[in-house]
């Protein structure tokens, strides 16, 4: 018997295609793990350039998932980023879906291993 995954076939959580590039990923996942973080700092420790991490907070931030503050430290503005609570949302449950789709590729293998036994 070919255990072949049908599409749709189950109803597991879709990923969240607002994390869909590594730089949106990253700036998440990294915010996830904080409360807030200046702007210098996220696009240091994600290795992610400033034009690149500017764009993904712009994206992420029209989208209510992210939160821009700017002000300054002293004469110097700064620029500070933080998950919002619907982004921190957003991120749990894509983080979720990832894991479904991971485990349901565990059972398809297992499937695979156990009708080439047969």
């Amino acid at each position: 018997m070919d255990a072949t995954v049908v599409p749709g076939a189950s109803r597991s959580p879709l990923p969240d295609e607002a994390f869909g590039t590594l730089p949106k990923l990253k700036l998440a996942a990294f915010l996830a793990g904080c409360g807030e973080a200046d702007f210098a700092t996220v696009a240091d420790t994600c290795q992610i350039a400033a034009p690149t991490l500017s764009k993904a907070a712009v994206a992420l931030e029209e989208l209510g998932y992210v939160r821009v503050r700017k002000g300054h430290v002293g004469r110097r503005p700064r620029t500070w980023l933080s998950l919002t609570a619907k982004g921190r949302g957003a991120f749990e449950r894509h983080l979720c879906a990832l894991s479904a789709l991971t485990a349901q590729g565990r059972a398809h293998q297992g499937d695979e291993e156990t009708s080439e036994s047969e």
